[in-house]
């Protein structure tokens, strides 16, 4: 009887040792979940402010105007301008150049470098390619899936807004797909040389086994004036 009491005893003792190990790496995981998607985000968007608030102050010591709108005139110091796009509730998102995490991270979207690199707002054609987390890090394209047809997207440069409409979207495909991001977006529905701007990020929410695409079109485009009042779009 004391050989089974004892045995019991062990088997108990054990069981407990196993439930405290499985809460504790419930907990683990439960901080690393937070940590992921929400303090990352935190982190992220203080990084992004602080960016785009040293950009703007440079813009402020030159009048709107004063540059043509090539690269070198346009004088962006770490960052080509900002993103609007009202419908996915994302307020304004630094753009800057490349797609690594190490740009993404800071909570800003990216302009493609390879496997083919982005045209400009300013050129007179070609697709402007951008990148951006869809959770965690800021994720700046999390709603990407509110946007539709006829919606407007902004970008913002020191001297132009450049006001685009959605035409078209790919809900999924392959993280390989390069051609989504060519300069003549055919899988859009486009044939032609144009003025697009293609928004990308991964999806489905929460992986990154695949892509999601939005396409626009350049409708107009409107100079800043000295009060950087917004396009309509935006009011």
């Amino acid at each position: 009887m004391a050989r089974t009491d004892r045995a019991r005893g062990r088997i108990a003792a054990t069981v407990g040792v196993l439930g405290e190990l499985l809460i504790t790496a419930g907990l683990i995981l439960a901080l690393f979940v937070v940590y992921s998607l929400w303090w990352t985000n935190v982190l992220a968007d203080r990084e992004a402010k602080r960016q785009g608030g040293r950009i703007r102050d440079h813009w402020a010591q030159s009048a709107p105007g004063a540059g043509s709108g090539a690269p070198g005139a346009l004088d962006t110091k770490d960052g080509i301008g900002f993103l609007h796009v009202p419908a996915m509730h994302n307020g304004e998102v630094l753009v800057k150049a490349g797609t690594g995490s190490k740009v993404l991270n800071e909570g800003v979207a990216g302009f493609y470098k390879e496997p083919v690199a982005s045209a400009m707002p300013w050129d007179r054609q070609g697709n402007v390619t951008l990148a951006a987390h869809r959770d965690g890090h800021g994720a700046k394209f999390h709603n990407i899936d509110k946007l539709k047809d006829g919606d407007a997207i902004v970008f913002e440069t020191r001297d132009v807004w450049y006001v685009y409409t959605v035409y078209a979207e790919l809900k999924q495909t392959s993280r390989y797909n390069t051609a989504v991001i060519d300069q003549v977006p055919k899988e859009s529905g486009r044939s032609r040389p144009g003025r697009y701007l293609t928004l990308t990020t991964c999806t489905p929410v929460y992986t990154s086994d695949y892509r999601y695409v939005v396409w626009a079109e350049l409708s107009r485009t409107e100079k800043v004036d000295a009060k950087r009042t917004p396009p309509k779009e935006l009011r």
